[in-house]
């Protein structure tokens, strides 16, 4: 399974960016089961420094300082990814075999265990999710009963918010508080996320947010047009003996082969596309552009195309 995606952000300014410092998350992560085939990255204008790095979470990002006055900023992240959904599927079931209660999922993560410590960074608030309600808890706790099975339960939780909550765009940003989201019941895939994210850490379970893409087709009988996705966000869960599993609580689906990471972190600020500091005066308008296609399917299109044009010119 191998997918093809471009990615382009761009701001344009209001008045002219005499310099700018910028940080770029495009670059897709590898994990056992998604390796990373091929990556570039298009900059405009030309970029005077510019170096890589890791950071905490694993995520790959590009720092950038341009120097060179500018009205507009172009990135690009052109990927080729490949997805095994084998290796996807065995880890489902691992985790599933192994799954602990929610109880007794609390009382080891309450005392020291080595194997923890990492997924502990993602028990605590964070900017975008700060501690919350006893109303949230309780919505979550709906779900997590003391000898319940974690993972049967997180399904659960998934399920109740893909059929409580309202998908409505433009209701709210990725700012826009936890509670009012929850209060509204409605909003975007990165509200979703992020409101999965804060209840589990209010009753005691690690979650990090998940950021990347979905495969998406157009209707029966319709060519997809060129840059017609969008990024997407999901969460995952820490499950002490089992290790993480992801959810999509907009699509009501623990991801497999659909859904490409591009990146993990506390909430969307550890992981946004891009972001930075500029000096300059206005306003500034971001658009966003994005096309995932698995090659086969492009591959596909190519030779209709071709096809036809060879019928045309017979």
């Amino acid at each position: 399974m191998i997918y093809n995606i471009y990615h382009k952000t761009e701001f344009n300014y209001q008045s002219n960016v005499t310099f700018s410092h910028n940080i770029a998350r495009l670059k897709p992560t590898e994990t056992s089961y998604q390796k990373l085939l091929n990556f570039s990255m298009e900059i405009s204008p030309n970029v005077y420094e510019t170096h890589e790095f890791i950071d905490m979470f694993g995520n790959s990002n590009t720092h950038m300082l341009i120097r060179e006055p500018h009205q507009s900023l172009s990135v690009i992240g052109k990927s080729k990814v490949q997805i095994f959904p084998e290796l996807i599927d065995n880890h489902i079931e691992f985790i599933k075999s192994n799954s602990i209660t929610y109880k007794k999922a609390i009382e080891r993560l309450n005392k020291f265990q080595a194997g923890d410590l990492h997924a502990k960074q993602f028990l605590f608030e964070s900017e975008l999710i700060p501690a919350n309600s006893q109303s949230i808890a309780d919505y979550a706790l709906e779900s997590f009963s003391p000898n319940r099975d974690l993972f049967e339960a997180t399904n659960e939780f998934m399920q109740r918010i893909f059929n409580d909550f309202e998908f409505v765009s433009g209701f709210s940003d990725i700012t826009t508080p936890v509670e009012e989201i929850f209060e509204a019941k409605k909003g975007v895939c990165q509200d979703f996320a992020q409101f999965a994210i804060s209840a589990l850490r209010t009753i005691g379970l690690p979650a990090k947010y998940m950021s990347g893409y979905i495969e998406t087709l157009p209707p029966e009988g319709e060519i997809k047009l060129f840059g017609a996705d969008a990024s997407h966000a999901w969460f995952s869960v820490y499950i002490p003996n089992a290790g993480w599993i992801e959810f999509d609580p907009t699509n009501n689906l623990i991801p497999r082969e659909q859904h490409i990471l591009l990146g993990s972190g506390r909430d969307y600020h550890d992981i946004s596309p891009l972001k930075g500091v500029v000096l300059s005066s206005g306003n500034s308008n971001l658009s966003v552009m994005v096309d995932v296609r698995r090659e086969e399917t492009q591959t596909l299109s190519q030779s209709q195309s071709q096809g036809s044009q060879s019928q045309s010119q017979s």
